[in-house]
């Protein structure tokens, strides 16, 4: 289990890549950790659920459609996952386990849950390695569980935000990262550019390629 210092929320979704920066938006990015079966899975042409982390529907539904958009323009079949689960089906886990597997036809999620902590934190990759973030039903419990209401936005405000991406008939995490970025200027740019830049590693990664591809 992750252990973050005293916080403060702000309603701001980021995304994380690789060791890079975005843009202005001056998004660093930190750990990042990628599963060993992550180069057998390709989301290519098939269903993935773009799932925000946040109990501000406002921010929730918008960065879930852009971060949809982006895996569709991938070869994808991006949703949102407020599109296909009713919002009281989603905060549980037991429900939104059967609705998601049963009646929805998902085969892989995109999540962003977003923390916001006043000073830097540092990241290594082995928190991913067991505990909740094992499974995405481990994990999508301990997500909602830990889940604050956003607040309002300073100059010094240091925003980090989570990205994992799951296999679910595999129940599985193949990459995450986290980004961090401070005294963030222009809301929605960042948003914007954050789910872009995801997108793009998951094609680094090999996530979205066409069957049969070579990397």
């Amino acid at each position: 289990m992750i252990r973050y210092p005293s916080v403060r929320f702000v309603p701001i979704i980021v995304m994380a890549a690789m060791g890079a920066l975005v843009s202005a938006a001056s998004v660093q990015f930190q750990s990042t950790y990628k599963s060993p079966d992550a180069a057998s899975v390709s989301f290519f042409g098939k269903k993935v659920a773009a799932l925000v982390i946040s109990k501000d529907d406002n921010m929730r539904m918008g960065a879930e459609e852009a971060l949809a958009r982006e895996l569709t323009a991938l070869g994808m079949q991006g949703i949102a996952t407020y599109r296909i689960a009713p919002k009281e089906v989603l905060q549980d886990v037991e429900q939104a386990k059967a609705w998601i597997q049963q009646k929805t036809g998902v085969e892989g999620v995109v999540a962003l849950r977003p923390v916001s902590v006043e000073k830097r934190t540092t990241y290594t990759p082995s928190i991913w390695m067991g505990g909740y973030y094992n499974t995405f039903w481990g994990y999508y419990g301990y997500g909602w569980s830990q889940v604050y209401v956003p607040g309002g936005v300073d100059q010094e405000t240091v925003v980090v935000v989570e990205n994992t991406v799951y296999s679910v008939p595999r129940n599985e995490l193949l990459w995450a990262a986290v980004a961090q970025t401070s005294d963030p200027k222009n809301l929605q740019k960042l948003v914007s550019d954050i789910v872009k830049a995801i997108v793009k590693e998951m094609q680094k990664q090999g996530l979205a390629k066409r069957p049969g591809k070579l990397d």
